[in-house]
């Protein structure tokens, strides 16, 4: 049992390693990306190049350029496809789930105080949580609702809301934050695995046959990789709020991770206009003030 314990141990660790790692990686794409599209000069005369731009890294230029159609076929069997930073990284946060929590779900998920429950159970609702959610969202994004986004968003803040708060009546404080973030995490690479690199092979397999690819497709990954992006520094927040007690064991844990999802997709819109040299300094400081607000709140209101 001793050698169980230490090898469970280390590969717990090395789990995590991993996942933060991938995570870092995958974070980062997406922030480069995206970077990328928004700086990009799109003021290009050209009939093949669609926008390009320059950037300075390690003593080199490099120049950027974003193509209206396939480069050379020679080119595309060079191809790098950002996945698996995304792969990796839900594969090892799933494998962690596994080790940590549902294989000591007795003690890390039951919390007889908040609803007596089976482990197995608390296991199966786990896994429903992710599947059922991951379904609710991929409908809402090919429905006519996506074309409205204050509509879409707020619907998708809406769920977030039932979802923080449901957690919390079956699951402890902590595993009901993580749970939170499970499902956002999940929902991020559903939308890489399903959508943006299925999306990206079908318009390769389309240049390398030499026939246009489908506009659409290019158009649905994008929509998918924006979502992700403002999903980012929530997920990154959920990573780190089990350090801090004073917030997951909160009474009012749940309306905290609503608040924290508000002012952080207002920060990520602050930086994302930024980007694209829109300087509206006033969401950076309204989403301190609301940071603040509310650490001043659950200050007044505490336990």
């Amino acid at each position: 049992m001793e050698v169980l314990s230490y090898s469970m141990k280390w590969l717990e660790l090395t789990l995590r390693w991993g996942h933060v790692l991938f995570a870092i990686l995958w974070v980062g794409n997406s922030f480069l990306f995206n970077y990328l599209d928004n700086k990009l000069n799109k003021n290009i005369s050209s009939r093949d190049v669609d926008a390009e731009g320059y950037l300075m890294h390690s003593g080199y230029y490099y120049k950027l350029t974003r193509l209206k159609s396939s480069p050379p076929v020679n080119y595309l069997r060079s191809l790098v496809i950002f996945k698996w930073q995304s792969y990796l990284t839900f594969i090892t946060g799933i494998l962690l789930l596994a080790v940590i929590y549902y294989y000591r779900p007795e003690i890390l998920m039951v919390d007889k105080k908040v609803l007596n429950m089976l482990p197995s159970t608390a296991i199966i609702f786990s896994i429903l949580s992710l599947v059922v959610s991951w379904l609710i969202y991929d409908f809402l994004c090919k429905s006519n609702l996506i074309k409205n986004n204050i509509l879409f968003i707020s619907i998708i803040f809406i769920l977030l809301i039932l979802l923080s708060y449901g957690f919390t009546q079956i699951y402890g404080p902590k595993f009901a934050f993580l749970s939170v973030g499970l499902v956002i995490g999940t929902n991020m690479f559903g939308n890489v695995f399903t959508v943006i690199i299925p999306n990206q092979m079908n318009i390769i397999n389309s240049s390398k046959r030499n026939k246009k690819f489908d506009q659409s497709l290019s158009l649905a990954a994008k929509q998918r990789s924006i979502h992700n992006n403002y999903s980012t520094f929530l997920v990154l927040f959920i990573m780190l709020s089990g350090h801090y007690s004073f917030i997951v064991y909160n009474k009012y844990n749940w309306l905290i991770l609503s608040a924290i999802a508000v002012i952080s997709v207002i920060a990520r819109h602050y930086f994302n206009l930024r980007g694209r040299n829109i300087h509206r300094l006033y969401i950076l400081i309204a989403s301190i003030s609301l940071l603040i607000l509310l650490a001043v709140l659950m200050l007044i209101f505490k336990n």
